[in-house]
């Protein structure tokens, strides 16, 4: 998910609106791992990475969809674009 952060002035700042954020994503599904994965040297921006495992894709895409669901339903941020991939055992 790549995200825009509010009024954040620093790298400090963006470190307190992430962090929190990651970790309410990993209490409400802590099935999944989730991590800031881009825009490490911009202060108001912020990419992060979300990985569930399942059987079948339709639960990952389910748990996927709730994720960015619970990202997007915070003011302090704007969700610019969310991007889906499924990987299953056949490729590479």
């Amino acid at each position: 998910m790549d995200i825009l952060l509010g009024d954040v002035h620093s790298l400090k700042q963006k470190r307190s609106v992430v962090r929190p954020l990651i970790a309410e994503v990993l209490r409400r599904f802590p099935a999944v791992a989730v991590a800031e994965t881009g825009h490490l040297d911009l202060h108001r921006r912020s990419e992060i990475g979300v990985a569930v495992v399942s059987a079948t894709a339709s639960n990952c895409d389910e748990v996927l969809r709730a994720c960015e669901r619970l990202v997007a339903f915070h003011p302090e941020i704007e969700l610019l674009s969310a991007r889906h991939r499924l990987f299953n055992e056949d490729e590479d």
